[in-house]
């Protein structure tokens, strides 16, 4: 991460040295950092790719990803090396048929390729992380990477208004009161401290496995437990232990309930525990456990003792660690939200 946005500050160090004319003073500037954008999309990918990693050392394949950088830097070494000044200054203001012209023509196309591939890649590495997460989590909060996902669609919202005024201003001439290569800026300089407060705010899966001891079990579908070495009556009898556990202990009413938590209590392996909750509850570890929260809160928001505490004062006593994680899994489990479904008990009651 902290590279990626080394990189982005350092493209826009470029925009602002052209734009304050120094390119112009000193043309051999002309096209040193054009290869940049290169460097996005893999440095978005790889970001999250390691989310998902235990083994957090780059490999040779992972430094595949900067191979086009590579290649297109050195397909510019005549153009850097080769071309006089005055040279330089004719292909940057577009006024010569030279082959570079061409080159970085197509390498714009090959920006906006490489920007669209990776945003799709990156959007699939989410979702995998995010069933990881339900899989050994029953919370979110600062393990959970749905922040990134606005975050890539705020900034495709960016480049994308940014072109549609550029497309109107040099195709169809019409002028703005304001710079569009500024406004660029400032949304993308907004950009990188977002994108720094929300990294630096929420951590990954790892290491909250490192923090607490968590063993980390890869989500499977029924087909994949095929193999297992769990036999159907110890399935069956570690389902009856965990319906029991559910109902006399309420684990659950731990905010920060983990699947490896879950399963020492029961003292079997997390990949059991998940094997059961998956085959024979038909749910994620996630969906589980809240499924029991929900129905916590909705019998503790009837008992005359909890009349005085609001809604998140409830949630809270029943095991849910934010709002926002309330309201979504309510929803989820019941279609209403807690105020609306509350509400329609009290007057079915009347």
């Amino acid at each position: 991460m902290a590279a990626w946005l080394i990189a982005i500050g350092i493209y826009l160090l470029n925009y602002y040295v052209y734009h304050q004319g120094y390119w112009e003073r000193y043309p051999h500037l002309v096209g040193v950092l054009h290869p940049f954008p290169l460097l996005f999309g893999p440095f978005l990918y790889l970001y999250i790719s390691f989310s998902l990693r235990k083994d957090q050392h780059f490999g040779w394949r992972d430094l595949l990803h900067f191979a086009p950088f590579i290649l297109l830097y050195m397909t510019m070494l005549p153009f850097y090396f080769g071309y006089s000044a005055e040279e330089k200054i004719r292909v940057d203001q577009l006024d010569t048929a030279s082959e570079f012209r061409i080159l970085m023509m197509i390498s714009l196309i090959c920006f906006v390729l490489s920007g669209v591939t990776y945003t799709v890649l990156s959007y699939r590495k989410i979702e995998k992380y995010q069933r990881l997460i339900n899989q050994n989590f029953a919370y979110a909060g600062k393990i959970s990477l749905e922040w990134l996902k606005f975050m890539i669609l705020g900034l495709a919202v960016i480049v994308g208004v940014v072109a549609v005024l550029y497309a109107l201003q040099e195709g169809a001439g019409m002028a703005f009161g304001f710079n569009i290569d500024l406004l660029f800026f400032l949304l993308i300089v907004l950009f990188i401290f977002l994108f720094g407060y929300f990294g630096i705010r929420y951590q990954g899966i790892f290491s909250e496995e490192l923090q607490d001891g968590n063993e980390i079990v890869e989500p499977r579908s029924n087909g994949g437990y095929k193999k297992s070495g769990l036999k159907k009556s110890e399935a069956l009898s570690l389902r009856e232990q965990l319906q029991e556990v559910m109902i006399m202990s309420k684990p659950y009413l731990e905010p920060k309930l983990s699947l490896s938590d879950l399963a020492a209590e029961l003292h079997t392996s997390p990949n059991n525990l998940s094997q059961v909750i998956n085959q024979y509850e038909e749910k994620n570890f996630y969906d589980f456990i809240n499924e029991y929260r929900v129905k916590e809160f909705i019998e503790r928001a009837s008992l005359p003792e909890y009349k005085n505490l609001n809604l998140l004062g409830i949630a809270y006593d029943s095991g849910f660690n934010s709002k926002s994680s309330f309201n979504e899994v309510f929803k989820k489990h019941t279609g209403l939200t807690p105020s609306k479904y509350l509400k329609n008990d009290q007057e079915i009651v009347r």
